[in-house]
């Protein structure tokens, strides 16, 4: 019933943008994923510039 109640409250609208808690393990992950994306698009370009050289 649990899982039910999960699944419930993930898909309601309201909740999509709430912040659930202050976790500070869960901002460093977000960090993290953010310079990783930052990283992947600059060696995309870095790729692309010398591969239309």
């Amino acid at each position: 019933m649990e899982v039910i109640q999960k699944i419930v409250h993930y898909l309601m609208p309201t909740n999509w943008f709430k912040k659930e808690t202050n976790d500070t393990n869960l901002r460093v992950m977000h960090g993290i994923n953010k310079i990783s994306i930052l990283i992947f698009i600059a060696t995309l370009f870095y790729l692309i510039t010398r591969w239309v050289k």
